[in-house]
């Protein structure tokens, strides 16, 4: 179980969309390690990671470890040059993402990012532009989603209207800080986004994708720092509400507070109320009873059910990613969704309340 969420990175069943060799992908910018359950997931799905780039040498060759059919790049012009490369995943440090992935879409390849995408909202209309003229895709690694089978497994039910449609939708998304660990970016807001930029990124992706919004209103939102005043740019604590166009709302909250004494690195929490049911999430732990995460319970007319689907549904994302590249379809996420999910963020963290705490 990883004690950081920095280090999370899940890994699945293969489910190989792709022959081996057939779609080819590089690995650069290895600021953050969800790089790793990006790549993993990836690969699961058939991807061949060809080339890793990144200046800090270190980090490359701890990638090699993991992925020895890696080598190891002299440079990003070298595998943006390399024709045979279909999709480039980096983990910059959040302000360099949107300019990386300009350039990435500009060499003629599709670009998957971690979250946050975006830190300004001058970032998101150039990449707009730039997404327009190339007609290539900036997917982005929710991973609170994408990467969790309990998640994906909610996503099931309420597309088989288990629940009826979706009325609320509320998450937790505690993290643990361990500043110790952190590198300086990770301080410094103009270069990580702000706490509902970055963290929250997942919450209001998730909402849209729950409640099938295709547009939101952030009605509140608020931030602080309460209890780390060593780093005054650090935002320890933040939630908002959001209004779908729908009619859906959501209320969520993250922090950098999660105890030294659960086992892991967040006690992630999803509640979704429909008009004819209710389904709760706990992502990776159920406290004080199972270590081990992925336990959905759902009420409906039919009675009281609770699944624990670990290691039984999968991460259909990535095979669904592979293959929207290849045929240049939109099934697993759409440009659409990725765009309006980042806004959403820019926009509650620009209009947030900063409480003095």
């Amino acid at each position: 179980m990883s004690k950081d969420g920095m280090t999370y990175a899940p890994k699945g069943k293969p489910n190989q969309v792709v022959k081996e060799g057939e779609f080819q992908i590089a690995a650069v910018a290895l600021d953050h390690g969800h790089i790793y359950g990006m790549c993993n997931g990836l690969v699961e799905a058939g991807a061949t990671i060809k080339w890793v780039y990144d200046p800090d040498a270190k980090k490359v060759d701890e990638f090699i470890e993991k992925f020895p059919e890696a080598q190891a790049a002299e440079s990003l012009e070298q595998v943006l040059k390399d024709d045979s490369i279909k999709l480039v995943a980096a983990a910059a440090i959040p302000s360099k993402r949107s300019a990386l992935g300009n350039q990435v879409m500009e060499a003629g390849k599709d670009y998957f990012t971690d979250k946050t995408p975006f830190t300004t909202m001058a970032q998101l209309e150039e990449t707009k532009r730039v997404v327009e003229k190339t007609g290539q895709k900036y997917m982005v690694y929710f991973s609170e989603r994408l990467h969790v089978e309990g998640a994906v497994f909610a996503g099931d039910l309420i597309n088989e209207g288990a629940i009826g449609r979706v009325l609320q939708v509320t998450g937790f998304g505690p993290h643990r800080l361990n500043a110790d660990s952190r590198p300086d970016w990770f301080f410094d807001k103009e270069q990580y986004g702000g706490i509902l930029c970055d963290i929250g990124s997942h919450q209001i992706e998730q909402f849209l994708y729950y409640a099938g919004c295709k547009d939101a209103e952030v009605v509140h939102s608020k931030v602080a720092n309460y209890d780390n005043p060593e780093y005054p740019e650090l935002e320890d604590y933040g939630d908002a509400t959001l209004v779908g166009d729908n009619g859906a709302t959501q209320y969520f909250k993250v922090d950098w507070f999660t105890p030294d004494g659960l086992s892991t690195w967040g006690d992630g929490r999803t509640f979704i109320t429909g008009t004819e049911g209710t389904i709760e999430i706990r992502k990776y732990v159920d406290v004080a009873r199972e270590e081990t995460g992925d336990h959905v319970f759902l009420v409906n007319k039919d009675g009281e059910k609770y699944y624990d689907v670990s290691g039984e549904v999968g991460f259909p994302f990535f095979g669904e990613l592979v293959l929207d590249c290849v045929n240049r379809t939109e099934k697993a996420m759409t440009q659409e969704h990725v765009f309006k999910a980042a806004e959403l963020c820019l926009v509650a963290q620009e209009n947030a309340i900063k409480i003095n705490g």
